[in-house]
């Protein structure tokens, strides 16, 4: 398929998904689920990144053969290819618009919490998926290089990036520590504070979790501290310019937000399956893996399992990343209530470990594990043919390993361009590794196929 066919066919993909919660919500009410996604598409509650005279400029800072070919192409494009390139999907009323981003009748554009949970599989955008495709450091740093050219002021992304990493692969971002660094500088009461920056903090990158997974649960993050609630949500606002009464302000608008992503449904595999080895899977995942992900059905149960750090295996960077403090100075603030949130909490001890997600949707929320480290769901069946660095496409889709479309390598290629560099997933960093979650290996190859097949029904 070419790229202008794929172009057009993820526009038509938007518009009917978005008409079909828009129409769904407007029968509901004003505070209806879509009209919590009409605040994300169109209300400004950080301030602009760039405008769109950056945004048309942005290709002047490609390399050659892309440079070569945006000169050549008109705007549209120019824009098109942009989007792709930072992770960007059209919006459905003008495609020179981005979905994760509002623009403004003033041409300024300004980041949403849909530019990390909005984004596309094979070529579909899906409400609520996270956005594996964001390349949030390379925008912002090619941002940066065109406002120096246009001699515009920089603005707090710009500023921030060049005290903290963004992200270090595209698809995954420095999300907890950026809310570490804004809490630095707030009291409980979300007041700002005067204190110096912090520089022994462990930076390390996240996978977005499925937004549809939220009614689920009872805590936020891969280790589940946080309680989930609308407050909760509103964590990364916390730039200079928005001191306590705007977070009053908005708090009922976050509750409208809160209604919307409750009421989101998992993506359902849009090819064919294989029922008779689904069903002989379906009984091997529920002897194996239902302790800790849950059951599925009219009459599932998902547990929200703690699994400890010895037993799961994975990287624990992120859990060595946040002291007991931390976790509690931000349960015990504004946006937990003052700690009354958290006797909501399935798991009210401290953390030991990390949360069994659910896995409604699980094919297509690819890649996997809270780092992003695992491309398919066949490689976390199969953990000893883990890549050790991969690299994938836009849009493609492994409909056979049930994941994301890729190129396997023994080892990242050296010396390459730091915008290229963060299109592959390098297991050998730190907080990267792909190692852990072993219990498949206690499958036999036959199983796991049923396994495989049996997740694409969820």
């Amino acid at each position: 398929m070419s790229r202008s066919n794929l172009a057009v066919r993820t526009q038509v993909a938007v518009v009917a998904t978005l008409a079909t919660v828009l129409a769904c919500g407007a029968a509901r009410g004003t505070e209806s689920a879509a009209d919590g996604l009409g605040l994300l598409l169109t209300r400004n509650y950080l301030p602009p990144d760039f405008d769109q005279e950056v945004f048309d400029e942005l290709w002047t800072t490609w390399p050659e053969p892309l440079r070569g070919r945006a000169a050549a192409a008109p705007v549209e494009e120019r824009r098109r290819m942009a989007m792709e390139r930072y992770g960007l999907d059209p919006h459905p009323d003008d495609p020179s618009r981005s979905l994760q981003y509002v623009r403004g009748a003033d041409g300024a554009w300004t980041m949403s919490c849909l530019a990390c949970h909005q984004g596309q599989v094979a070529g579909r955008v899906v409400p609520g998926l996270p956005n594996s495709n964001y390349a949030l450091e390379t925008l912002t740093e090619e941002v940066r290089l065109v406002k120096v050219k246009q001699r515009k002021a920089f603005g707090h992304m710009d500023v921030g990036s060049l005290l903290l990493p963004l992200g270090t692969t595209n698809g995954t971002t420095n999300a907890v520590i950026f809310g570490v660094a804004l809490m630095r500088h707030r009291d409980a009461g979300l007041n700002i504070v005067q204190r110096p920056p912090r520089f022994d903090l462990v930076h390390h990158d996240m996978d977005a979790p499925a937004w549809w997974h939220y009614r689920k649960r009872t805590g936020l993050y891969a280790d589940g501290f946080a309680p989930k609630g609308h407050r909760m949500l509103m964590q990364f606002l916390l730039v200079k310019e928005n001191g306590p009464e705007k977070f009053a302000e908005w708090e009922d608008e976050f509750r409208r937000i809160e209604s919307w992503i409750e009421s989101l449904e998992p993506a359902r595999w849009p090819w064919a399956i294989d029922t008779a080895l689904a069903g002989r899977g379906r009984g091997v995942f529920e002897n194996h893996c239902a302790s800790c992900h849950g059951t599925y059905g009219p009459d599932g149960n998902y547990p929200e399992r703690m699994v400890e750090l010895d037993v799961i295996g994975t990287d624990r960077v992120r859990f060595d990343s946040l002291t007991q403090k931390e976790r509690g100075e931000l349960n015990e603030s504004w946006f937990g209530h003052r700690g009354r949130d958290a006797a909501r909490l399935r798991n009210q001890e401290p953390p030991t470990g990390y949360v069994a997600p659910p896995l409604d949707g699980v094919w297509a929320t690819a890649p996997y594990f809270h780092n992003g480290s695992v491309p398919t769901l066949w490689h976390v069946l199969h953990p000893d043919e883990r890549p050790a660095a991969w690299q994938r496409t836009h849009s493609g889709y492994d409909q056979a390993r049930v994941g994301l479309e890729i190129v396997a390598a023994e080892a990242a290629p050296a010396k390459l361009p730091s915008a290229e560099r963060r299109t592959w997933f390098d297991t050998s960093k730190p907080g990267k590794s792909a190692a852990g979650h072993d219990f498949p290996e206690a499958l036999s190859a036959d199983e796991k196929a049923a396994v495989l097949e049996y997740l694409k029904t969820l």
